[in-house]
């Protein structure tokens, strides 16, 4: 397979470092602006979010942020695809324990911005951290990732319904 010229790679190498330059600064508006209009988010939290949805997740998540710190590093990208390490510390906003979640991403690219967005993280180990107790021992289950995975859908679906 033919790679697009260097240029073209540090290209997309910059969109990764402008998206999480603008997590930094907590601005949901310039990490949308990273994004295609049909884009595609995957995590082991959300599940095939596309377009909006996806826009509106970032607004959502920043928006109720309090005292968020955002890091990255690792940045790469060959012009088709890319990746980054990024860790986010924060405390959790229905207990108020301190999470320190330590993701890997992986971008595609199409026209010049990201269609394919994956972050992946220790599901179990977040739910310790941000539950506790509760999380340590029962993180691992279906049920808990299941119960996490629900309360964070009909959250952002609120957010959305809200927003209109």
């Amino acid at each position: 397979m033919l790679l697009p010229p260097m240029n073209y790679k540090e290209e997309k190498k910059q969109l990764i470092i402008n998206f999480y330059t603008a997590f930094m600064n907590k601005d949901a508006e310039k990490m949308a602006a990273c994004y295609t209009d049909d884009v595609v988010f995957n995590d082991p939290v959300f599940k095939n979010l596309k377009g909006e949805e996806v826009r509106d997740m970032w607004r959502m998540l920043l928006g109720s942020a309090t005292d968020l710190k955002v890091s990255f590093s690792d940045v790469e990208a060959n012009g088709i695809k890319g990746s980054a390490s990024w860790e986010a510390i924060y405390p959790f906003s229905k207990t108020g324990n301190i999470v320190h979640n330590k993701i890997k991403a992986s971008f595609e690219f199409e026209n010049g911005k990201i269609v394919r967005h994956t972050d992946d993280f220790d599901l179990w180990k977040w739910a310790g951290m941000a539950l506790g107790v509760s999380g340590k021992l029962l993180g691992w289950t279906s049920f808990m990732q299941g119960k996490i995975k629900d309360t964070a859908q009909k959250s952002l679906d609120k957010y959305r319904e809200n927003k209109k």
